[in-house]
């Protein structure tokens, strides 16, 4: 049977119109979406100076020592991330202190900061909500979650709270599907949510009390809901099933 072309093209886009786009989340919140071209702002450009703080000069030399000699360019990421933590989110001048603290073009920092998603190239609030948004969460209902935080924050995706408290982004699998649908906020995993639950949450954030983090819904990690189905008896011990004569 012959497709109308024009028909397919109709369906799909208007298909498509109903899905958020993850990109649009990452380039207003300065994931790798975000313009690859540095763009100089009030807070963020090269006449700017970033310096570690005294106990974080002390972590990047810790970090460094992970490495051989001539190698320190290996700790790029664990360095950047530091220079995140310490200032919120990670503004150019970070990163040229960054490129020359381990003797790297600054080029070759640019590249490694656009790349992550984790890096945030723009201000984010005290608590980052992240969603995973793809499938397994998708099919779980990770839609719901996010229409809660955006209906009981005031705020939609890609976007910041006016008292900079919150902001709210989608992103890519954060290797918890078992425990969909989830979110990562700052460093923890919260797993296994209904609507209820990331109300409760945010609650606890606004009130500047860290939640409980993990499963929600009475699980201890990530086996089976209904129960252990392997596993379920204790070991036999050293030895078990071997020959005899071994």
């Amino acid at each position: 049977a012959s497709i109308d072309l024009n028909m397919a093209i109709r369906t799909f886009g208007s298909f498509s119109r109903k899905l958020r786009s993850i990109h649009s989340s990452s380039l207003a919140l300065g994931g790798n979406a975000q313009l690859f071209v540095h763009r100089d702002t009030e807070e963020n450009n090269s006449d700017q100076t970033f310096s570690f703080t005294q106990e974080n000069q002390e972590r990047v030399r810790a970090i460094i020592s992970n490495y051989p000699d001539g190698h320190k360019a290996a700790a790029v990421i664990p360095v950047l991330d530091l220079a995140q933590r310490q200032h919120g989110w990670l503004p150019i001048s970070s990163m040229n202190a960054v490129a020359s603290i381990l003797g790297m073009s600054r080029m070759r920092v640019y590249e490694v900061a656009t790349f992550y998603t984790m890096f945030n190239r723009a201000p984010v609030g005290k608590y980052h909500i992240q969603v995973c948004t793809t499938t397994p969460c998708k099919l779980c209902n990770s839609d719901a979650i996010v229409d809660t935080i955006s209906r009981k924050l005031g705020i939609g995706v890609g976007e910041t709270t006016p008292d900079k408290k919150f902001s709210l982004s989608e992103v890519e699998c954060l290797g918890a599907c078992v425990n969909a649908p989830m979110v990562l906020i700052s460093d923890s995993y919260y797993e296994d949510l209904l609507p209820k639950d990331i109300e409760k949450i945010i609650d606890e954030l606004q009130a500047d009390r860290v939640p409980k983090a993990g499963p929600y819904n009475g699980r201890h990690a990530a086996e089976p809901i209904t129960g252990l189905t392997t596993l379920t008896e204790a070991p036999k011990g050293p030895g078990f099933g071997v020959r005899k004569d071994l």
